[in-house]
């Protein structure tokens, strides 16, 4: 029986009910009558900063997303924090009579922080382009195409949250637009909720969840952010890696020094952080930190044939990204993102380039990322790296300043400071509601899709267990070579078109 009811849900047959094949079908149609109104509208959303820590754009993004939501008929309203000035959570509902599920719809409408000079020529963070391909791939700028001018699906739109996540907000929006113009009620009672904080870490997240938890109960909450599948293929995620960053500065003399009448003699905290740094992670990637990997929560069986079900994209990827050898010891990149890790996001000391100067710097900084998996909890695995620090001989502390005395006490001195952070959540795979979607999804696209036990990207979604009790399943849309928290930042507009189809199916579900 446990055999048949793994195979039943992780190999689901590509055939779907001819009800769910005539729903796509309206879909598509609404869609090709529309797409031009859509994508207009989407471009205006595109238009409107929305960097996390600017508190004006912020408010001109949430103000821009109540006129979409009140447009389409969805009773809506800011949710506040506890805290006064947060960004409010944009929610809206649809309640269906006779319906007897509610499912959550979750985006976050706040995006990464922006360096302009970055991004390529002709293409600015918050004024979206069309390209006829990518830029990998030669991809040049076009006009944007008149109403009566086809649109090309392999088209893509480049902008700032392009894919994450107005993308995502986008399209949950657009399919329930779409099925009030198609004539089609939502089988399920539904609530949308669109969070300004997330790119900061969801700082006040859980004061928001918790003020108003009487108007989020649900059965269950879709997430739609972050990327397909590389192979392309959709896919249903049921888990979320956690996160927590550290910095990490080192120190040697109190001002910088001519590295000629010092160098070999002063201590350099670049040198000194760089040796520290390898101290960490061996040369096949696996973490040295003393219980790094001891309190992970193991897959279970049926996520552990979900894995083994994953078409593996790593050839592809290496090839794309143009190297030779990954981390991993020779583990796939889908087991990989099912561990812990650690990562570093940045080195600063002294300059390079134009600004290089022959000098000995007074301190080095690390920018280290770790995201966690189930069993991890985030200000434990910090502190297994303090310890670390620590056995290297190194003085820990926490404050912005070093004393004199400490300088001349210590002769390895580090501060490290990190933020809260949060913890991963998994959702298990044979939940009834669960299957559900896994058929919804399914029931859009001719390939079987892609079960993922845990994406190796990081949400709050712990969050929806602690104060909600309820579950969380991700469905993402965007391209994976979508250029996300990075310049040039893009979403493929038949991804857009793959992800209206699945949501009207999700909106449906039976």
């Amino acid at each position: 029986m446990k055999r048949y009811f793994l195979l039943t849900l992780l190999s689901i047959n590509v055939l779907t009910v001819f009800s769910q094949s005539t729903l796509v079908d309206k879909t598509r149609s609404f869609r090709q009558a529309n797409e031009h109104q859509l994508l207009h509208e989407f471009m205006g959303l595109l238009s409107i900063p929305n960097v996390v820590y600017d508190t004006v754009g912020i408010q001109k993004t949430a103000n821009y997303i109540v006129k979409m939501m009140k447009d389409r008929g969805i009773k809506t309203q800011k949710l506040d924090a506890t805290t006064k000035g947060v960004p409010p959570a944009i929610y809206g509902e649809i309640i269906v009579p006779n319906a007897t599920k509610t499912l959550v719809f979750y985006a976050h409408y706040d995006g990464q922080p922006v360096n302009p000079n970055q991004w390529a020529e002709g293409i600015k963070p918050f004024e979206a382009v069309f390209l006829d391909a990518s830029l990998e791939k030669g991809g040049k700028i076009i006009n944007v195409p008149k109403a009566s001018e086809s649109i090309n699906p392999e088209w893509r739109i480049y902008g700032r949250s392009a894919s994450d996540d107005k993308a995502g907000v986008f399209t949950i929006l657009s399919a329930y637009q779409a099925m009030n113009k198609m004539g089609i009620k939502p089988s399920v009672n539904l609530k949308f909720f669109f969070e300004g904080e997330e790119e900061a870490g969801s700082t006040h997240l859980e004061e928001i969840l918790a003020k108003h938890k009487d108007k989020l109960k649900a059965d269950l909450w879709v997430i739609c952010d972050g990327p397909v599948h590389q192979s392309g293929r959709k896919q249903v995620v049921f888990g979320v890696r956690g996160d927590v960053n550290m910095e990490v500065k080192v120190f040697a003399s109190k001002r910088p020094l001519h590295s000629g009448h010092y160098g070999n003699w002063a201590p350099n905290p670049a040198n000194l952080l760089v040796n520290l740094l390898t101290t960490m992670k061996d040369t096949k990637g696996k973490v040295l930190i003393k219980g790094f990997y001891d309190d992970v929560t193991p897959l279970s069986a049926l996520e552990k044939q979900a894995l083994a079900n994953i078409p593996p994209p790593d050839e592809q990827m290496r090839n794309e990204l143009g190297f030779v050898r990954a981390e991993g010891d020779g583990k796939s990149l889908a087991e990989l993102i099912s561990l812990p890790s650690l990562n570093i996001n940045g080195i600063a000391s002294a300059n390079v380039g134009k600004m290089v100067a022959n000098i000995i710097p007074t301190s080095a900084t690390a920018a280290l990322d770790l995201r966690l998996v189930l069993g991890n909890d985030a200000q434990r695995q910090v502190q297994k790296v303090i310890e670390h620090i620590k056995l290297q001989g190194y003085y820990v502390t926490t404050n912005e300043s070093i004393t004199d005395e400490e300088r001349l006490k210590y002769p390895l001195i580090a501060r490290v400071q990190a933020k809260d952070g949060y913890n991963a959540q998994r959702t298990k795979m044979d939940l009834p509601i669960a299957q559900l979607i896994i058929k919804a999804v399914q029931s859009t696209s001719k390939e079987n899709i892609v079960l993922m036990p845990s994406s190796g990207g990081s949400l709050p979604l712990y969050l929806f267990d602690k104060h909600l009790s309820t579950p969380t399943i991700t469905v993402p849309i965007a391209n994976h070579d979508n250029n996300q928290h990075a310049e040039n930042e893009n979403i493929r507009i038949q991804n857009l078109w793959s992800g209206l189809e699945t949501y009207v199916a999700l909106m449906s579900i039976q």
